[in-house]
């Protein structure tokens, strides 16, 4: 599920970017390291879409740098258990299938050879259950329900 939220950051900014670019300096940094990253209570964020608030920067001492708190809207992503997905298969091993190395590129095939799942195919799953840890959050489906497999 996309949610657009409400989300806190904050940048650490070496001396040297101090200087009439330092507001864009600082959106160019959040963008850098909040995008295509996973937090463990809201999920992958996919995109800053709005910053609200740079707030007024904090001098480390000792250091000379500065963190800015920075406050912002994004779209992330976090998967539920129940939740139909379209998703592209990257690497496969299921169990009621068999793997078919005569076949080029190899795959696996259903027992009955109805249908055949490899690498790079899209397909609808539903997800059976979700497990989050600070890295990143790992989801297992399944294509065993009406309208779900192949797309």
């Amino acid at each position: 599920m996309f949610y657009h939220i409400s989300l806190e950051h904050e940048i650490l900014l070496h001396p040297r970017y101090f200087g009439p670019q330092l507001l864009e300096t600082v959106k160019q940094k959040l963008y850098a390291e909040v995008e295509g990253t996973c937090t463990g209570k809201y999920g992958f964020v996919i995109a800053v879409t709005l910053i609200d608030n740079i707030g007024a920067g904090l001098i480390l001492p000792g250091q000379g740098f500065v963190v800015y708190p920075v406050k912002y809207k994004a779209i992330v992503f976090r998967p539920f258990k129940g939740e139909v997905l379209d998703a592209v298969v990257t690497q496969s091993i299921p169990a009621d299938m068999q793997f078919c190395p005569n076949v080029n590129p190899p795959c696996y095939q259903s027992k009955g050879g109805h249908f055949v799942i490899q690498a790079d195919d899209e397909i609808r799953l539903k997800i059976v259950g979700t497990r989050v840890d600070a890295s990143g959050i790992f989801a297992i489906g399944t294509l065993m329900d009406d309208y779900l497999g192949l797309l």
